[in-house]
This record gives structure tokens, sequence and C-alpha cells, in this order.
């Protein structure tokens, strides 16, 4: 017989599991962990920094994709990858940022998925699922931080300096400044621990006296605060 069990810690852990997976994925997809140097499409980089007249907007870089505005555009900027394969990305370092942080993700987005049947489902294989989720976490956020770390030392390739100014170097941005896409990712990061530490709460929540007392007594819906 299945028994759902929802109570408010098991509830907490799946949403916020649910919300460092997303967090995680919306961040590597987007191309504003670098914000570059005002400029106009025709700028010109001199050494007293960029030049030229016309409306100035601030290019953005990803790990594999960009915003520009072209000049033929009149208005609007442009977006997409850059890399069209993997051998493409800006240099060696994003690319092994990239793996970890994929790595990482696909973790994350695993356990989001199973979070969600924890309510019919405490245990698979006589091992309890939040704990086994806990540790998946735990290793996803070790990749994480893995990709964050690797990610600044590729502050010195040839792409970065176009966006960054000659004076990028690894671990130092230049011109540029961090988009929110890195701080979403160091924060999802923060968060993917916070739920491999919560996942031991959340077992012994639908572990309890209280949820053993309703199972016996022939409750297959067991809602506890």
């Amino acid at each position: 017989m299945c028994h759902v069990i929802v109570t408010c810690r098991s509830m907490l852990w799946t949403l916020l599991s649910i919300v460092a997976a997303f967090g995680e994925l919306i961040a590597f997809m987007s191309t504003d962990w670098l914000v570059g140097y005002p400029r106009t499409p025709d700028a010109v980089f001199g050494p007293h920094g960029a030049t030229a007249a016309g409306e100035a907007y601030r290019p953005t870089l990803g790990i594999y994709g960009r915003c520009i505005k072209l000049p033929h555009m009149q208005r609007g900027i442009l977006c997409g990858p850059y890399a069209v394969h993997f051998g493409e990305i800006a240099s060696g370092f994003w690319q092994a940022a990239s793996i970890f942080l994929a790595a990482g993700i696909l973790l994350l987005c695993a356990v989001a998925f199973i979070s969600v049947f924890t309510m019919c489902f405490q245990s698979i294989m006589k091992k309890s699922i939040f704990n086994v989720c806990g540790l998946l976490q735990g290793i996803a956020g070790l990749f994480l931080i893995l990709g964050l770390m690797l990610y600044p030392a590729g502050w010195g390739s040839d792409k970065v300096q176009l966006y960054c100014g000659p004076d990028s170097a690894p671990y130092r941005a230049g011109l540029c400044s961090m988009g929110w896409a890195f701080y979403t990712a160091m924060g999802g990061t923060l968060l993917t621990f916070i739920c491999a530490v919560f996942s031991a709460q959340a077992e012994i929540a639908t572990s309890s006296d209280k949820v053993q007392e309703e199972i016996e007594e022939g409750k297959s819906l067991i809602c506890l605060l």
C-alpha cells in the first residue's frame, strides 16, 4: 500500500532542491557571466578605454554564449552561442568548468525529479531516498565548486580580452564586471549544500513516531506540520 507522507520539512527540502536545480541550469545557459566595458557597435579600444560616437551598450559573455550589438543593427542586441562545438569554447579552463558544472546540474535535476515522488516512496532498495539524494546533492555541490573555481582561470583567453580589455588575465576580469549568472551559480551552489544537509531532517520528519502511528491506524494520506 502506498502511503502519501507530507511534512513541512520534506516539502521544504523538495522545494529548495527544485530551486537549486533550476537556478544552476538557468545560470549555466545565461550569457550574463561577464559584463563587458561600455562600447558602441563600431567602438575601438584604445589606451584610454573604448572610444566611439553613438549610443553605448555593454556586451555580455557567458561560458558558451554572448550578447552583442552588430553595426548594421539599428536596435536590439543579438544573443546566441559563439561556440557551436565544445572545442570552440573560449579556453580549456572553461571547457573543464563546463564539464563539472554540467555534471553537477545533471545530478541536481535528477534529485529534483526524484524529490517530487518522495511523498509516495521514502525508500529504494531498503535505502532512504532522502539520504541517497542528500549524498547526490553533496557530490553535485563539489562538482559545482570545481566548475566555479576553474571559470575565472579562463579570463586570460583571447575571447575574454575582446570583452574585458587587454588587462584581463586569469582571476582578473579587467574592465568587466560580474554578471547575475555568476552570482546565481554561487547562490545555487550554497543552496545545494544546504539541501544536502537538510535532507537528513526531511528523512527524520517522514519516519517519525507520529507518522508510524498514523500508518498503523490505516491512513494512506498523512500530513504533518
